[in-house]
Formats: C-alpha cells, structure tokens, sequence
C-alpha cells in the first residue's frame, strides 16, 4: 500500500523524537534500500528506536514501492512520490543517515562489521539484510544485444519506457507477475506483443490452469500473440535486437524484448545458514547473533506455512517492520497472512494465504463471467484463495471477501468444498468457528 494511503491507518508512536534525545554507540544498520530496508528504519523510530541507524542503498533515491514499475509508472500514467516508503526528506528529519549508491560486499558476523565496496568497514550493533533479489538472466547467443530489457530498477523501467512507442514489436518471455503485467502496460501503449513462456497458460505454476487459462483469455482479447510451451534459445540482431528464436526454431522478428523470468535472492557474503535465501526464525533472525533478514532476501520460518521466501511487495513491507521490531526486542512471530495483487489492463487479481502445492481447488463465483474466488485446498485446509475481478484489497477492504478468506485460512478452516462453493455461504461466519 502507498505511502500517502496509510497515514490515517498509520499509528502515531514517537514520530518526533529529537536528536537530543538519541543515544550514541555503533548503528543498526540496514543492507538494502528498497521497500524491506526503507519500511525496517520507518519502523525504528516509530517504535521510539533513539540509537543511530545507517540504511546503505545500492540504488540512487529513497527507498520505494516497485508495483508501479511494471503497471502505472511503465504507461507514464503515475510518478513514484506516493510510492515512497517516506517523504525524501523525512530520513534527515529522523536522523536516518541514508547512503544512496553504498554497496555491501560482506558481513562479518563475528566482528560485528559491515564492508562497503570502497573498502570501508562499518561497525554495527545489529544489522538488517534486507538486499533483495536480482533478475533470473537469460544467457545463450544474443544474450548481450541491446533491446534486452529486464526490469527491477526505476532505471531499468525508465529504459524500456523509451523502447515502449506505439506500433513497435515486442516479445516477452516469461508470463509470471511481472511478465503479464509488462505485457498489459506495453499492449495498452500500442506496442504489438508476442509473449513466449515455457508453462500452458500464464501463470499456471502459481494460480493453477483454471485461472490461468482466464487470464490468458484476458491477453488474447487484448491482441497478445501467445508462444505457450516455448523456450528461448537465441537473440539475433547485428547491432542491436532484431529478432527472438526459440528452442524450436520460431523465429519472431522485434524491436526489443523484456525478459521476465522471476528473480534470485541477492545475498552478499555472510556467515549464516543459508538456502534460497537466508534462513530466518519466525523473529526475521538468521543463524547469527544480531543478524536479521526481511523481504526477498529472506527464507522465513511461517507459523502457518512453514519455511517459505515471499517476493510481494506486502511481505517486504510487513517483514521489515517485523524484523525492526525484533531488532529492539519483540517476541512476536512474523506470522502475516501473505497477501499480494495484480493490475491487468481493468482486471484485478487478489491473492491471499500461500500455497505451492494442492489437492482441490474450489470455485466459487462464474468461471464464465471471469469472477470469481478460487480456493486451494490441501488435506482439507484452505491454505490459499485467488480473487479474480471478485473481491477488494484485503489491505484496504476490511470487510470484504478476501479479507474473509485471509481470516479462513489463518484459522486453518476446513469447510467442506460445497460449502466454499456456495454464494450463499457467509465466508466471515466460517472463519469463527
């Protein structure tokens, strides 16, 4: 959720703590400038935090919601000011030194140290590694080309936005997320699309084929030429991109391409367990002492779901505030119930739980229509529901029928498949008992 839309959800807790009143010693420091940093030294001096804190950003600017990227920022619809996690100039104002374009390369655990890439080393009383993840690169011949795109910076969006002119020709690879999103924001820019995906319909790995199959019926109606079941084998252009072949041997003739195939945690040199990230407790702690981790770097330990890593925007932003607040001494686990959404064209997709894997899949609402709830089943628990052009923002929809299914699958329900399926069942009551 933006910035300027949680002020009146936002408590007011020592928002305005004096510089006098902070105490010296070696800083918390933050590794990473994104919304999981940003959001992780918000939260400290809310709480009343009154020691110095360092937020070291590899990226230039302060800390930001990526949403827009893909979506409102990518069709030059909207800037990035209500996407801050706060004003630029409010870190100042807290006495949050921020260090745009400071690179870790390691931490050292036993020595309480951070080292920067200039060779500094920074001292620290507990630190935060909250680096993000980096973009899945496609490798092969062409690899290089100019016309390849790939997004996850304000300047890697910024480039495609110059390629983006209404009657060129792009190809996409990979119709996750962000994949399906960069397809709508381009079609609606008049760019003719060609998206090349190795799965049978968008994002059936995550949603299944049912909702896939609607979403991929949504791009269709669009003017989406779909290449499904494809791989990428080459890039061909002499300068620059021309054309995208795949393993089969098509041939699709472009002017640029973005590839969109998920990221990889980005984790610097650190001496803590690790496996898809870093391994945390459900305090957002790693194996060492005064080591946390929060948002995509992060392979947290869920009440509910286990060991899980979460790439969402809302995770980032509720893990860093949950990690900040075990770095003053909370007890609390990190135990949100996942939620996250996706814009397409005038389509909305909501998702709340989290479930990689399961047996039943239960629709309620019109497959026909394209509205519906769908909830993901397994050994009879609801652990997940989709909401397709169906239900509002469980951030921000209180009251509303994702917000009730976050509430069914936190109480573990197990309602019968029929009595998900009813329109007449009231989801709320189900979640009491």
């Amino acid at each position: 959720m933006p910035w300027h839309l949680k002020q009146r959800l936002r408590s007011l807790r020592a928002q305005n703590h004096s510089v006098a009143e902070r105490t010296p010693g070696r800083p918390f420091v933050i590794i990473g400038g994104g919304l999981a940093g940003g959001s992780a030294a918000a939260t400290l001096r809310e709480e009343g935090f009154a020691g110095p804190v360092v937020l070291l950003s590899r990226e230039q600017g302060v800390p930001f919601g990526r949403p827009p990227l893909s979506k409102t920022y990518l069709r030059s619809e909207e800037d990035l000011d209500g996407w801050y996690v706060r004003p630029a100039g409010w870190y100042a104002d807290h006495d949050v030194e921020l260090r745009s374009g400071a690179v870790a390369v390691a931490v050292d655990p036993a020595g309480h140290t951070v080292t920067l890439a200039s060779g500094e080393e920074l001292a620290y009383e507990k630190v935060l590694i909250a680096t993000g993840g980096r973009n899945r690169r496609l490798g092969g011949p062409g690899a290089g080309l100019p016309g390849i795109h790939y997004l996850r910076t304000k300047a890697e969006c910024d480039a495609i936005k110059q390629a983006a002119m209404a009657g060129r020709r792009a190809v996409v690879v990979g119709m996750g997320f962000i994949g399906c999103e960069v397809v709508a924001s381009l079609t609606q820019l008049g760019v003719d699309v060609t998206a090349v995906f190795p799965g049978k319909a968008p994002l059936d790995r995550v949603l299944g084929g049912q909702v896939g199959a609607l979403i991929g019926a949504i791009h269709r109606a669009n003017g989406v030429q779909f290449l499904p079941g494809h791989e990428v084998a080459a890039f061909e252009g002499t300068e620059r991109l021309e054309a995208v072949v795949t393993a089969s041997g098509r041939r699709i003739a472009c002017d640029f391409a973005v590839v969109g195939l998920g990221i990889e945690p980005d984790v610097l040199p650190v001496a803590v367990e690790q496996e898809n990230g870093i391994l945390t407790d459900e305090l957002c702690q790693a194996s060492a002492r005064d080591v946390y981790a929060a948002g995509d770097a992060a392979n947290h330990l869920h009440p509910l779901f286990g060991r899980i890593r979460v790439e969402h925007y809302n995770n980032a932003e509720k893990q860093g505030a949950a990690a900040a607040r075990a770095m003053l001494g909370s007890t609390a686990s990190y135990d949100y119930v996942h939620s996250f959404w996706s814009d397409q064209y005038e389509h909305k997709i909501e998702y709340v739980g989290h479930a990689d894997r399961w047996d039943e899949f239960v629709i309620r609402g019109s497959v026909e229509e394209g509205k519906l709830i769908g909830f993901y089943l397994a050994d009879g628990i609801v652990r997940a529901a989709v909401g397709l052009d169906r239900g509002g923002d469980p951030e921000l929809d209180l009251d509303g029928e994702m917000a009730a299914c976050a509430r069914l699958v936190a109480a573990r329900a197990g309602p019968a498949a029929a009595v998900l399926a009813d329109e007449r069942t009231d989801l709320w009551a189900l979640g009491k008992r």
